[in-house]
Formats: structure tokens, sequence, C-alpha cells
């Protein structure tokens, strides 16, 4: 099936990816409804973290070493004008402002298997989510893009085939980022506002060509590591001890077996509406 020949390449990427993701040292942009950037505060040393427990509480998560960390360029993004997306330098890692807000994504489909409850329960708690869908996942379950439409989620560009972007020409980029785009807008009803690399491998071209189609590039705060199907109980420790005013949420509804994630989600979504979380989505600087 085409999400398990995506976990094939994903793991055919592990090596490169490892090496890419030791230039990820950058600085962070947040989310802001302002006109500047505003930069998080440094977050604290990451400890470490064994496959049957989650990290301890209040503490950073360890980045994946598998997975790269969002990669950042250098400096601060221009100033827009008025009706067109700006040409970032880094991604957008985080949201600021008032109140204990956070934003939770998946990413990778959809998948009829997995999407689906994923969905039902964010519809039970009347919860909105981003979902970075990759084109040739969506192609097939244009039906699955239609309901986010309909429950009033964000569907973001994930790629066609979920390529590591930075060993990729230019016209290779764009055909990837266009053809899902198209994909998107015709069944989710408009075309997308948000991407987001596979990876997080960030390119100069994935910057331009992204602003050029309208498009913002979204990262992410905290890693769920769902996609390495490390436990439910891991999932849920994970999300909840990285849980903080403005954090992205990294997950996964398809590219391998996401039922960890669907039982996790179950679990921490509740608790934190319960700990005085508000789930949100995040709002175009332009918009």
């Amino acid at each position: 099936m085409k999400n398990d020949q995506l976990l094939t390449r994903r793991r055919a990427l592990i090596a490169a990816a490892a090496v890419l993701g030791a230039a990820g040292a950058g600085s962070a942009l947040a989310l802001s409804g302002g006109d500047e950037p505003v930069r998080p505060a440094p977050a604290p040393a990451a400890p470490a973290a064994g496959p049957r427990a989650g990290p301890r509480a209040g503490s950073a998560l360890k980045p994946s070493a598998y997975r790269l960390q969002p990669l950042t360029g250098y400096g601060g993004p221009p100033r827009a004008a008025p009706g067109r997306t700006p040409v970032r330098h880094e991604p957008f890692l985080r949201m600021s402002g008032r109140g204990r807000t956070m934003v939770l994504t998946f990413d990778d489909g959809p998948d009829p298997r997995y999407t689906p409850h994923i969905l039902d329960t964010l519809a039970e708690h009347d919860v909105r989510a981003m979902f970075f869908v990759c084109g040739e996942m969506a192609v097939d379950n244009q039906d699955l893009l239609a309901r986010m439409a309909d429950d009033g989620h964000i569907v973001g560009n994930h790629t066609w085939t979920h390529p590591l972007l930075t060993r990729l020409r230019r016209s290779r980029i764009r055909s990837e980022m266009e053809r899902t785009s198209d994909v998107i807008e015709k069944a989710y009803g408009e075309p997308p506002v948000w991407f987001r690399a596979p990876y997080g491998a960030w390119n100069r071209a994935a910057f331009q060509l992204g602003a050029e189609m309208g498009m913002e590039p979204l990262a992410w705060t905290v890693d769920s590591l769902d996609w390495t199907t490390p436990g439910t109980r891991t999932i849920v420790h994970r999300v909840e001890d990285g849980a903080a005013p403005g954090v992205v949420v990294l997950s996964h509804d398809a590219g391998g077996n996401r039922s960890q994630s669907v039982r996790a989600l179950r679990t921490y979504l509740p608790q934190l509406l319960d700990s005085g979380y508000h789930i949100t989505l995040p709002r175009r600087r332009n918009a």
C-alpha cells in the first residue's frame, strides 16, 4: 500500500536525514498577529528517554535520532507586501499569544484506516487540528479531505511522495508541491495556505516555491515520535510533558501502523482540555 511504501522510503532516507539534521541549528520564529516575528525563549536541555517511558515532566523532548529536526535559515523574515506571501528563511515553530493554547498537527495522510478515527476523536471534543497531507494519499481519499473541510480543520501541503527536498532539483520540488496543492484545492475546496517539508528538511527552493504558491512554512515544537511506534503510553507522555503555551505538536495519521497514535489522542486530548489548554489553529499574518 502507498502508506507502507512511504515508510520504506523514509527508512531509506534515515542516513541522509541524520547528516542533514546536524546542520539544523538556528533560531525559531513564532506565529503572531503582529507585523514582526516573535522569538520564543530557548528550550531547556533535552532529557534522555527510553523506549518505555516518556520524558521527565516539565522537560523538553529529546529530538529524534532518525527524523530531521526542523531546519532553519538565518535572519528574520522580510516584511510582506499586502496580499503577498513573504519568502521565509526559516519555518514557524510555534505560536505566540496569551493563554494556554496549543496546535495539534498530523502528517502523511489521509489514511482510511486511521484518519477517520482521529477525526472522530477531534469531533467528539469539538477540537480543530491541522493535517499536512501527501498528494499520493490524498488523491485516493478525497472524501476525507472534504470531511476535514466540513469539520473546520486546516489541510496543509506535505508534498506528493514525501521525498527529502534537499536532494531534489527545483523543478521536482515544484511538481511535488503543485500537484498536492491541486488535489487539496479540488477536495478541500480551497488551496492550502500552509506547507511542511518532509522530515523537516527545508531549503531555499522550498521556501521560495511555497511563497509563490501562497503558503507559509510550519514546522513543530513537540515531536511525539509516534511514527516509531514506541507504545501508546509513551506517546501520551511525550505530548503531555511537552505541553506548553504556543507549542505545535507533531503526530501522524499515516505512513505505517498508526493505531497507537489513534489511541494516544483519545487519552491526551481530554487530559489537555481538562488541564486548561485550548487546542486552536494558527492565524496567517497576512490573512
